[in-house]
């Protein structure tokens, strides 16, 4: 089976929309979006520079629109199973629901901008950040981090856990790293993922109000537990909910483990949670869609997929016939 991944914050590079634009349709769609949400996505996407792009109200909404540029493309090339999973890490799971169906394209791009707007101006009251812990025993390291008053914000999966809270105990804690560990600050601007953004989870409970959703028409994995979600409603309030609750990947992950998941195709920008899986689900084929010519190797993997199923079935005797991998 084959899963559908998309990234969050953090997966951003000056330029990564350009390649794009030249599918058909991309740039009216782009010119759309821009107009919903009062930002030149275009322009952004294009020629601004990093400095400009890892603006949390910018970051946000351009991350969204190029992942789901890239999935409305993929849909018309490849007929993705319905049983086909979708996950997105962080701001990334608004992508996942909209490619679920609970969203509109439109109402995840216009969402995505409020929630990166909202919490932009949450940052900005107290001098707050992240930084990632690799390696060490995950009982000291959880200990040094309520010794010091942080935040687990982001469960990685992969021995890396994204910690969050005040600048002074951040560099406290890369000070005196736990026993086997690395401390590695992040370039965001606050504690995302924590009660300091709690202001933002209070504005997007009233922006909520106006969307209207459905149930997804995919299995869509949560970042608050890693479990699939069934009901669209419920799905938005998670969403909602996750600006200040930890991003459970590492569920997610063993999700898709649970769920047989052989193969992951990551939108882009991809690359990031296609490394994750590497690490965590050993043995899964990864296909990470960094330029166009990367979406007609998707139909390819499928076809290896299904083949490898039907060598199992003759191996096993078991009848998967109809079945979609």
């Amino acid at each position: 089976m084959i899963a559908l991944l998309a990234p969050g914050q953090g997966a951003q590079s000056p330029g990564m929309l350009a390649p794009w634009l030249a599918l058909r349709g991309a740039q009216q769609r782009i010119a759309v979006w821009s107009e919903i949400i009062g930002l030149d996505l275009q322009r952004l996407g294009t020629t601004a520079a990093a400095e400009e792009i890892k603006d949390t109200a910018v970051t946000q909404p351009l991350v969204v629109a190029l992942s789901l540029l890239v999935a409305e493309e993929l849909a018309r090339r490849v007929d993705l199973p319905t049983e086909a999973p979708v996950a997105g890490h962080s701001v990334g799971e608004l992508t996942a629901a909209a490619v679920a169906g609970v969203l509109t394209a439109e109402d995840a791009v216009a969402l995505a901008a409020v929630r990166g707007q909202e919490m932009a101006r949450a940052c900005a009251l107290a001098p707050t950040g992240m930084s990632a812990v690799l390696g060490g025993d995950p009982d000291d390291v959880m200990a040094v981090l309520a010794e010091l008053g942080l935040a687990a914000a982001n469960y990685n999966g992969a021995g890396q856990i994204v910690v969050a809270g005040a600048l002074d105990a951040l560099a406290t804690l890369a000070a005196h790293k736990p026993a086997r560990t690395r401390v590695l600050p992040l370039p965001v601007a606050g504690a995302f993922h924590t009660g300091f953004m709690a202001p933002a989870e209070q504005a997007l409970v009233q922006y909520a109000t106006q969307l209207t959703v459905k149930n997804p028409a995919r299995p869509l994995l949560s970042n608050a537990d890693g479990e699939v979600v069934g009901d669209g409603a419920e799905m938005l309030h998670r969403l909602v909910a996750q600006v200040t609750r930890p991003v459970r990947w590492d569920s997610c992950m063993a999700t898709l483990g649970a769920m047989a998941v052989t193969a992951t195709v990551e939108l882009a920008p991809a690359g990031t949670l296609s490394g994750l899986v590497k690490r965590d689900l050993k043995g899964t084929v990864t296909l990470a869609l960094k330029t166009p010519e990367d979406l007609d190797k998707v139909a390819g993997l499928i076809r290896d997929q299904l083949a490898t199923a039907r060598r199992a079935t003759v191996h096993s005797g078991a009848d998967l016939s109809g079945t979609l991998v």
